[in-house]
């Protein structure tokens, strides 16, 4: 038990049917699916102030991460409605590439932001109880709830883990440590002990953040502006349109003294003298980190955003660090425009323990404890969007699994969020994981405009999604299919509407003004036309695309028993064996998509489906269903 535990007989906390721990946006995500599916839902927060805290940079969405966010919001989520009520800057980005590669952004006010998910969650009917979860409780094999630090119990079917960084969270400035969970909270640590005990695998990882600085002593003259765009879209397709004021960033570079004072100093940065020992994200490494791993480069760029239209504070994005206060003052000197910059706040480093994510399933689920779920940090992710993701899916299956009913699994054909969690349950998690385009292989289906299409269908199923928003969506795609036959059926000169819109340069608003052309073409809404837009220049793409899906859909169908004794398949190659036995896939499909499973692998495994005779493994040791 954790020194700070305090027992006592308090009566306990009862009645719940599923109980968060956590507040951030995989926490609340979670709490709120609980809850809107019907759930008695407790969230467990160090506390209620921190609900929704942007503790890193506020912005919402970004490249792949977008179309998260858009599913997330199909699907009933609540972090696209919560972007575009806080939005203070938006912008659509890769608009110079295909659209499969769109992905919305919004800079956010981090004020509004936290207050709207307190405000949510709130109203939603789901308890929020602060303090510190230190123990999961069980009575015999059956998990019946929580133990706070305090000694209250809290009862509850089902326990959802979103810890984010506070699991033995460990801040570093230079040489100063500190433990917290983030700067000014305290670190969980009871907890990853408790998981522990319960027979689960942790690991480190590590992130960070760089430097706010007041607006008012920077000189924004010598910098690029960058504005929103003229038109911006909402995240959420409830959202009927954004009225906030905007605010303009900027964009800064490091120099040539940026790179010469971070070499010279590399021994007492903690990234390189051994002071941190866990792993941070290679795809958002730190200054220190940009300029030793890619020395070749001369300057760095430096996203000059603000945190909000209330406060002073100016994000740095682009320059997190694990500096000391002095070397981050002297880098900040280096740089055009920031020579003069008062730091409001220091940037930091945070170590913090992650549970290795071969141990849950699809569903969020933990393979070794029943009702036991994992969402956000704690599954090796990094970002926002990936907790808000993990979240939704977990408070969904919590709530299924205690109804009996099959879970949501998506396929990664059907969203990035498939694409995430079943990257998160077959691939080996050494550095935090984020979500990018180039992960989707069907990325051209996935595209952020018809994330709605593809899964507001199980959003209205699962009550997250009102009746009237899916009934206007099926409007929309109905009279999408109408126009769509009307430009097919309209010929130029013998050449069908169709066709001529195939062509590179053609665009609809151009189509519409041709001789002929359907008239309820330039009804429709930008976004609609544009979307009909892709739907017929790449129709012969996304033909070949659900083609592919189809023959895949082959090995996804073949499901694989979860309590086979792969180490006793000895027709499979070594590397095959201990990995299988590591990840349990749940189907055929999955299995392939496990590194050091090769194609000879698969095919011994479907001759051991068709006999239907496999080793299995010891009955003593009990083996649960995805479910």
């Amino acid at each position: 038990m954790c020194e700070k535990t305090v027992v006592h007989n308090s009566p306990p906390l009862e009645g719940f049917d599923i109980a968060v721990v956590g507040g951030g946006h995989a926490g609340i995500e979670a709490a709120l699916a609980a809850a809107r599916m019907g759930a008695r839902a407790a969230l467990v927060t160090f506390s209620a102030q921190a609900i929704g805290r942007m503790s890193c940079n506020p912005a919402i969405g970004g490249i792949a991460k977008g179309q998260l966010v858009r599913e997330i919001d199909a699907l009933g989520g609540e972090m696209g409605l919560a972007a575009d009520r806080a939005g203070i800057h938006f912008r659509m980005l890769n608009t110079s590439k295909g659209p499969a590669m769109h992905s919305p952004r919004a800079q956010a006010d981090k004020y509004l932001y936290s207050e709207n998910q307190q405000r949510v969650v709130a109203d939603s009917g789901c308890a929020i109880v602060e303090g510190e979860a230190v123990e999961i409780l069980e009575a015999g094999s059956k998990l019946v709830g929580l133990l706070l630090a305090d000694g209250r119990r809290l009862l509850a079917r089902s326990v959802i883990i979103a810890s984010g960084t506070f699991m033995d969270g460990l801040i570093h400035r230079g040489c100063v440590r500190t433990p917290a969970g983030r700067i000014g909270e305290p670190p969980s640590q009871g907890l990853p002990r408790a998981l522990r005990r319960l027979g689960f695998v942790t690991a480190r990882l590590k992130t960070g953040t760089p430097p706010r600085v007041r607006a008012g002593s920077l000189d924004n003259s010598r910098f690029e502006i960058q504005l929103q765009d003229a038109a911006p879209r909402p995240f959420s397709f409830r959202t009927a349109r954004l009225e906030r004021p905007h605010l303009p960033c900027y964009i800064a570079w490091t120099t040539e003294a940026t790179r010469r004072l971070i070499l010279e100093h590399r021994a007492e940065i903690p990234l390189y003298n051994g002071q941190i020992t866990g792993i941070g994200p290679r795809y958002c490494p730190s200054i220190e980190d940009k300029v030793c791993r890619f020395a070749d480069k001369e300057r760095h760029q430096i996203f000059i955003e603000p945190e909000s239209e209330r406060s002073d504070e100016i994000y740095l994005n682009g320059i997190s660090t694990s500096m000391g206060e002095e070397l981050q003052l002297a880098m900040l000197r280096t740089i055009p425009g920031l020579e003069r910059a008062e730091v409001l706040r220091y940037g930091y480093a945070i170590e913090y323990d992650f549970c290795p994510p071969h141990q849950i399933l699809p569903t969020m689920r933990t393979r070794a404890v029943p009702g036991l779920y994992f969402a956000g940090q704690i599954n090796g992710t990094t970002g926002y969007e990936e907790a808000a993701a993990q979240g939704l899916l977990a408070g969904i299956n919590s709530v299924l699994a205690l109804r009996g009913e099959a879970p949501l699994v998506l396929g990664r054909d059907e969203a990035y969020i498939g694409v995430l969690s079943d990257d998160l349950v077959t691939k080996e998690i050494t550095e935090p994981y984020r979500m990018f385009t180039s992960r989707a292989e069907h990325r051209l289906i996935l595209r952020s405009d018809n994330a709605d299409e593809r899964l507001m269908g199980h959003g209205r199923r699962l009550g997250l999604i009102s009746a009237e928003i899916h009934e206007d969506l099926l409007r929309r795609v109905e009279r999408r299919r109408k126009i769509r036959d009307e430009i097919g059926r309209f010929y130029v000169e013998g050449v069908s509407g169709a066709t001529i819109l195939r062509r590179p340069e053609m665009r609809l608003g151009e189509l519409a003004k041709l001789p002929g052309a359907p008239a309820s073409l330039a009804a429709l809404p930008p976004e609609e036309g544009e979307r009909l837009e892709v739907d017929v220049k790449y129709e012969g793409y996304l033909e070949r695309e659900h083609a592919r899906v189809v023959r895949m859909k082959r090995l996804e169908d073949q499901r694989l028993p979860q309590n086979i004794d792969y180490l006793q398949l000895r027709e499979l190659g070594n590397e095959a064996r201990q990995k299988l036995q590591r990840f349990r896939p749940v189907s055929l499909g999955q299995a392939g998509r496990i590194a050091g499973v090769n194609p000879a692998d698969l095919q011994i495994l479907e001759v051991y489906l068709k006999r239907r005779r496999w080793p299995l493994l010891d009955s003593q040791i009990e083996v649960r269903s995805v479910g």
